[in-house]
């Protein structure tokens, strides 16, 4: 990196991805000065981050927690706030670098609040570009700001390109593990319970985000956003499964050449790559030993047991509102199935659910893309209290 003070925010800081970034901020708390942080309910861990790192800011998502924090934060300097207004607030606020980590929905305002400031984004929220693509690439272009994806496979693309335009591209490769029900039949997986799906072989993410690559609807969750980060068609876009999580993504040029990028599945190496852009910093995570690895393998992915990732292919052809209702409908069907009230395979009938009864309706502002993320939630909520209705006994239903 360069010798100078790069200010920093980090949206959803008490998240995996968040707390990945305050590990690599902490190694070397010189190098940055910490504007802004935000949390969702984690407010002991949020006022911790917040000391360690003198933050400017602290703003806890959760009204209700304002006075904790403030009690937290106590003779630190650190200023406190809370509440959905608080949390935009913090995201405008100028920074040459900001982490935009809160998942799901709620990240689209923050993260588009970030990028009017026409700095660095990190994203990590990928809803900013599947439920919202054309109207967040519209605010980046106008900004001027500098997209830098965060998710290890984007990234691994970002790093293969090596600066070569998009034009010299045949396809990307994204890579999967396959997740915990990667050889598993259909049987298994009609039977699998939340913490079957949580036993990721590789990775250690967050909650959702490990029922998603279980599912392997966040492979096309990544479909859909590789197709907006690189300017891209579905037929450039391919999938392999790849169980040891070494190579994360791959560029096939025009010319014959192949070129990988490779790593530990440690969330801290793509993180400190946008961190550092266009340097590179010092990590702590654990060096790829190839030779005690010894094989790569690589395989198609089955959209027979996993039917999520056809079904996003689906519906970035389909393009609209479509990504937007895909994405929304999942996040509902992931919610029911850690809540037991539905199946593992009721996760992609979910989302088939929704986008058939939804379409693939215009989209062109953000208001747009809150209406339909809405609307694809509530069909999913009311296609998921029926299949758990269903599956009840008639005692149970009589005392539901």
């Amino acid at each position: 990196m360069t010798s100078s003070v790069r200010s920093v925010s980090v949206l959803g800081s008490t998240g995996s991805i968040g707390c990945s970034t305050i590990d690599l901020l902490l190694a070397e708390p010189d190098r940055f000065q910490v504007r802004a942080l935000v949390g969702g309910r984690n407010v002991a861990l949020l006022a911790e981050q917040a000391r360690a790192l003198r933050a400017e800011l602290a703003v806890i998502n959760d009204e209700s927690l304002l006075d904790e924090l403030r009690t937290l934060l106590k003779g630190s300097g650190v200023q406190a706030a809370a509440g959905r207004r608080a949390v935009i607030e913090a995201a405008a606020m100028e920074a040459d670098w900001t982490m935009a980590a809160i998942t799901g929905a709620a990240g689209l305002e923050p993260t588009l609040a970030a990028t009017r400031n026409g700095k660095a984004i990190a994203l990590a929220n990928k809803e900013a570009l599947v439920s919202a693509g054309d109207v967040m690439l519209r605010e980046v272009a106008a900004a001027k700001a500098e997209l830098l994806p965060v998710d290890s496979e984007h990234n691994a693309i970002f790093q293969s390109l090596t600066g070569s335009a998009i034009g010299t591209v045949d396809k990307i490769i994204l890579t999967a593990s396959g997740g915990p029900f990667r050889c598993a039949s259909l049987e298994t997986m009609r039977a699998a319970t939340p913490e079957h799906a949580l036993k990721h072989p590789t990775w250690s993410m967050g909650a959702k985000i490990t029922i998603d690559s279980a599912s392997m609807a966040n492979k096309g969750l990544e479909v859909i956003e590789a197709a907006r980060l690189f300017g891209l068609g579905d037929s450039q876009i391919d999938v392999l499964v790849h169980p040891q999580s070494a190579v994360h993504g791959l560029v096939q040029f025009r010319d014959g050449s192949l070129i990988a990028q490779l790593g530990a599945p440690d969330m801290r190496v793509p993180i400190a790559n946008t961190l550092a852009w266009p340097d590179r910093m010092q990590t702590n995570a654990p060096r790829l030993d190839l030779a005690a690895l010894a094989r790569l393998d690589f395989e198609a992915p089955d959209e027979q047991r996993f039917p999520a990732l056809r079904l996003a292919r689906e519906a970035l052809r389909a393009g609209a509102a479509s990504p937007t209702i895909f994405s929304a409908a999942n996040e509902i069907a992931v919610e029911a199935f850690l809540a037991r009230r539905i199946g593992f395979l009721g996760i992609p009938e979910t989302i088939a659910h929704a986008m058939e009864v939804l379409g693939a309706p215009s989209l062109d502002t953000l208001d747009d893309v809150l209406h339909w993320d809405a609307e694809a939630r509530r069909v999913a909520t009311l296609f998921v209290s029926r299949d758990t209705v269903a599956s009840m006994t008639a005692a149970e239903q009589l005392h539901a």
